[in-house]
């Protein structure tokens, strides 16, 4: 970990309990500074994103400009936030919320990706956790971003594994695949956390339990009561996740590849995404360089590195490590 030298983040999200996972690890990690959250439609509206970004902000003390983005998909049509997966407000149906006094960023998320970028060139990483329109709207903005961002890491997608809104496609690319397919062609340092990894690493109610129980604080206990909605969801779905009462990490697993990518084996290769269809959202990566007949695969074409394996214990013992520690401060 370069303690002296924290890695800058913009965190492209849409909380989501797991994205709230994500966003207490990067604020929890010594060696991840987050400096702006942008927020898009996905698992609850983008106006809910916003409202659960700044909330669980202020739970942590920490105050970072907060932009709202996209609200729904790029061209195809919208469709109803998974409710039954993260509650209608997106963190498992909170009884009640702490009041903050928190506000939006006036700026688009596009324009405050576009502005960070632009003060602070190639130095800062940004990690998108949900659909990717703020990023093709940011694209459209400058095209130069993926000169100016140091790289970009996103939880979507995924090869192998099989899909979890169709046999083949992943919920944040199926939401707005146009988005995502441009995303992939952009042509910046791209690594892809997808499915093939975050279904190797199960994450326990009885961990969220601990952290809770240990850090006595507002943020936490909101995270747990988010978790126990999320895995209740989980386990119903999978035999083996309920042999533990647990759930997926997801979107966390996109900030465990930036602290530790030794965790972590990768696949390089050309990335498309099917637009529509019956496999509309399906992540293709290249992992032959054998000519093709069919058009879009062309060899002069952006690579993405692809996460395809994961020491998934490891991944729970440093989740548990980085929320145990020192790093919340008293509600703003």
């Amino acid at each position: 970990m370069h303690l002296t030298n924290p890695r800058k983040i913009i965190f492209d999200t849409d909380p989501g309990v797991d994205d709230a996972m994500a966003l207490y690890y990067a604020l929890a990690h010594p060696a991840l500074d987050v400096i702006g959250i942008t927020t898009t439609f996905g698992n609850v509206s983008v106006e809910q994103a916003t409202a659960n970004a700044l909330y669980l902000s202020a739970l942590a003390g920490r105050t970072v400009p907060i932009g709202s983005g996209a609200h729904r998909p790029q061209q195809k049509p919208s469709q109803a936030p998974p409710v039954t997966i993260h509650g209608f407000d997106g963190l498992g149906n909170l009884p009640h919320r702490i009041a903050v006094s928190q506000h939006a960023d006036p700026r688009p998320a596009a324009q405050l990706i576009v502005d960070l970028a632009r003060a602070q060139p190639g130095q800062i990483t940004l990690v998108a956790v949900g659909p990717l329109g703020n990023l093709a709207a940011a694209l459209d903005l400058e095209p130069a971003l993926p000169q100016l961002l140091r790289e970009v890491v996103l939880m979507g997608g995924t090869v192998l594994e099989p899909g979890n809104v169709s046999p083949v496609a992943e919920a944040n690319i199926w939401n707005d695949p146009h988005s995502a397919d441009r995303v992939f062609g952009a042509g910046w340092k791209l690594t892809m956390v997808g499915l093939d990894v975050t279904h190797q690493v199960i994450l326990p109610v009885a961990l969220f339990e601990k952290i809770a129980a240990h850090q006595r604080h507002a943020a936490t206990d909101t995270l747990l009561h988010a978790v126990r909605f999320y895995a209740n969801f989980y386990s119903g779905l999978y035999p083996h996740v309920a042999r533990i009462h647990g759930c997926f990490g997801h979107d966390v697993l996109a900030f465990l590849y930036l602290s530790n990518p030794e965790l972590f084996h990768l696949e390089c290769g050309c990335v498309r995404v099917a637009v529509d269809g019956l496999a509309q959202g399906q992540t293709m990566l290249r992992r032959k360089s054998i000519p093709y007949s069919q058009p879009g695969w062309e060899h002069d074409l952006p690579v993405t590195e692809v996460c395809m394996q994961v020491r998934a214990d490891d991944c729970v013992r440093i989740i548990e490590d980085t929320l145990m520690g020192p790093w919340l401060s008293p509600i703003t």
